[in-house]
């Protein structure tokens, strides 16, 4: 379909530039017309380039507050239109703004909001555009725009407790590198001239540890080399569609780490299914974007193997649990929830008893690295202290 530019002025004075796609010219015309638009200039031309060529990814932040002020506009009673216009002039965010700018001429266009949305994938989401769509059909776009903010405030909160827990941890682990990386450096090639100098015999310990320092001060780079090429490899291999369902099937399976990537996908599932059918998705659309919005090919597949037997007749409980991915406590509150008819409900009670699991596993996660870090750090010392204290007291022995 061709796509045409046009310049016209509305009913307000202000000069509208956009895009429109169409069979030809003459429909262009009839949709103005019909928006009470002064037509200066239409042209055909080429396919527009939208925001989502642009670099850079949105902040959540970001589209949370827009979705909050936006469903608090619509309440007001203030037209869809008005209100993205008033949000595109107020945004700051640099990847939002322009998407916003190109969804609010698409609307002037012509074109429905959740059609608009779908162009921006990097901006809005298919749960986002989903949501838009079933709001526009029932007419209740300020209430579905609420639970959305709401579902995302939640999900940023969620990725906040995380970031926060792990600070601790990863803050200590890059202080280590950097004292092993002095020791090495600095202290060590000090201690080896002096023992060189005085033709101490060293300890295997002593004489393994300044080879492995000589190793890292010479052939630094080599070391680098491979972390980078390892690092590398498993990205390029997780990328292909073996290596990403491997990789998948790794962090489920993974000790300890498994289990909290395990609960947040459970928790995450529960939520947004309930979020999308609380709000008028149908169930085969709504399994389909929670399957993608996982990020789990090992899931994803789960899911996909359920909307396969749920079109043949079974219901959603059962091959959930057959897959072995589901705890039972989880398959048995969907079952209750599909015989009494508030299988909503039940989803959001299960994704809030996981979003508990995952805090608590957190903090126990996080209590247990601690501890683990300094045992490490406590050996790495110890072991430096012992191979170069062992030869002083050889040497202060054979003086005396």
């Amino acid at each position: 379909m061709p796509y045409f530019a046009y310049t016209a002025v509305d009913a307000g004075g202000r000069t509208v530039k956009s895009v429109m796609e169409a069979d030809n010219e003459a429909l262009v015309l009839n949709k103005l017309r019909e928006q009470s638009m002064q037509i200066v200039e239409v042209r055909e031309t080429k396919k527009r380039k939208t925001s989502s060529s642009r670099r850079g990814k949105l902040k959540l932040k970001s589209l949370v507050v827009f979705s909050r002020q936006f469903a608090t506009m619509i309440d007001a009673g203030i037209p869809i239109l008005r209100c993205l216009e008033i949000l595109t002039n107020q945004t700051k965010d640099p990847v939002l703004r322009p998407a916003l700018e190109s969804v609010t001429l698409d609307v002037k266009s012509g074109l429905t909001l959740h059609d608009s949305m779908a162009k921006h994938p990097h901006v809005f989401n298919k749960l986002y555009v989903n949501m838009i769509r079933a709001a526009e059909l029932g007419g209740i776009l300020d209430t579905i725009l609420d639970r959305l903010s709401g579902f995302l405030e939640y999900e940023s909160e969620v990725r906040s407790k995380i970031k926060g827990a792990m600070m601790y941890p990863v803050l200590v682990l890059i202080f280590s590198q950097l004292m092993l990386f002095v020791l090495f450096s600095f202290v060590l090639p000090k201690f080896k001239e002096i023992f060189d100098g005085m033709n101490a015999t060293l300890p295997p310990v002593t004489a393994a540890l300044f080879a492995i320092g000589d190793f890292m001060n010479s052939k630094w780079w080599v070391i680098l080399l491979l972390v980078g090429g390892a690092i590398f490899g498993i990205k390029a291999y997780a990328k292909t569609p073996r290596g990403r369902y491997q990789t998948d099937f790794f962090k489920l399976k993974f000790p300890v780490v498994g289990e909290l990537t395990l609960k947040m996908s459970i928790a995450r599932f529960c939520r947004t299914f309930g979020t999308l059918i609380s709000s008028g998705v149908p169930m085969m659309r709504s399994l389909e974007i929670v399957g993608e919005t996982l990020n789990n090919m090992v899931l994803t597949e789960a899911i996909d193997e359920t909307r396969a037997c749920i079109r043949e007749g079974q219901k959603l409980s059962e091959p959930l649990a057959a897959s072995g991915l589901f705890p039972v406590m989880v398959t048995h509150m969907i079952d209750v929830g599909e015989e009494s008819g508030r299988l909503s409900e039940m989803l959001v009670k299960v994704g809030d008893f996981y979003d508990g699991e995952v805090e608590t596993t957190i903090k126990g996660l996080t209590s247990m690295i601690e501890p683990m870090l300094i045992i490490f750090l406590g050996v790495v010392v110890g072991f430096i202290a012992i191979s170069v204290m062992t030869p002083i007291f050889k040497l202060v022995n054979s003086v005396q």
